[in-house]
């Protein structure tokens, strides 16, 4: 611990001191409301919406070799160009009724529950979109809850149709997965409490216990430089030695933080906006993200129709509908940003 702290938090193990200095009630209340979340099921289904008990499988087609695009990757973010053309994948999807997409129901203002059990957010918003292009219903769809560790396995396997979930793409996971053109902008910072001695994404790391995601590009940042942070789960014996520091959903990191058990996270500064807009006792440190990242919607390697009926969504999205959700949901806890990145596109 850095000597100089002096106005760390208690880090008692129960974490009850934590909490008292952490907002009170106020982190308590969002603790709790974080706790119940997490023990829904990772595939539920969004059951405020009509017809969720229709049959959902969401087979696809068996993917297609990876593209030379992947094996080289100088320009990951560049996508198939959009196109309304049906295809294998879409076919599949109208003759089931329902497109199947994979989300978060943890994440405040990107995807997340309301009281009333309704999934809503920038995300959720974006596949109603999807599933309106291709169905002609936004209604028409159903919502996987996947842990971050998740996303790419649920398309493997054909659980989801897409993944709509703050996936950054990058090289590593386009020989995985397809995506879309990118339709935000962001990068990794640093969350941590506001009277820490945590600056931002350098040395004040030094010793500290850092949380991530599993499967995440926070986890990848700290691999490559740490600073000397405490970052990654040691031993395997009882529960208390598995998932402290490396979790499989994003948001467990602000419960550990909020209890104690970690003195800051690392995760993409679009979320961690939501975060602290969650808890006022936290704070983005550093100023700005230490990388820039682009999110887009993951598709099922060989899936090239439905990668470009998403890319034709996503050019109409951008003429618009984007820009009232930044408003919507965003803007408050990201001000500032002007409009969705452009699209690129790649030959094919």
């Amino acid at each position: 611990m850095d000597g100089a702290a002096g106005k760390e938090p208690d880090r008692s193990p129960n974490g009850r001191d934590r909490l008292r200095g952490w907002g009170g009630i106020t982190a308590m209340a969002v603790m709790c409301a974080v706790a119940v979340s997490l023990v829904v099921s990772p595939l539920s289904r969004d059951a405020s919406r009509p017809g969720d008990g229709s049959k959902d499988t969401a087979g696809a087609p068996a993917p297609a070799a990876v593209s030379g695009k992947a094996a080289d990757c100088t320009d990951p973010e560049a996508s198939l160009p959009a196109s309304a053309a049906d295809g294998p994948a879409i076919d599949a999807i109208k003759q089931r009724g329902r497109l199947v997409v994979g989300v978060d129901q943890n994440s405040y203002r990107w995807g997340y529950r309301r009281a009333d059990g309704r999934l809503e957010g920038f995300d959720i918003d974006l596949a109603r979109a999807v599933a309106g292009d291709i169905l002609g219903d936004e209604d028409a769809i159903i919502f996987r809850a996947i842990p971050t560790n998740q996303r790419i396995p649920a398309l493997e396997n054909g659980t989801v149709d897409l993944v709509v979930r703050t996936m950054t793409i990058n090289c590593a996971r386009i020989k995985q997965v397809a995506f879309s053109t990118a339709y935000f902008q962001t990068g990794q910072q640093v969350l941590a409490p506001k009277d820490s001695a945590i600056t931002g994404y350098n040395k004040t790391l030094a010793g500290r216990r850092v949380c991530s995601a599993e499967g995440s590009t926070a986890y990848e940042a700290l691999e490559k430089k740490s600073y000397g942070a405490v970052f990654k789960d040691e031993g395997d014996g009882g529960p208390e030695d598995r998932d402290r520091l490396t979790v499989p959903n994003q948001l467990d990191c602000l419960v550990r933080l909020q209890l104690g058990e970690v003195d800051a996270v690392v995760t993409d500064a679009a979320l961690a906006a939501g975060q602290a807009a969650q808890d006022p006792a936290i704070e983005l440190k550093g100023g700005k993200p230490f990388t820039t990242e682009f999110y887009g919607v993951a598709a099922k390697l060989g899936n090239e129709d439905l990668v470009r009926r998403v890319n034709k969504v996503l050019d109409s999205y951008r003429r618009g509908p984007w820009t009232a959700a930044y408003t919507k949901w965003l803007e408050a806890d990201l001000p500032g940003i002007p409009g969705p990145p452009e699209p690129k596109y790649r030959n094919g």
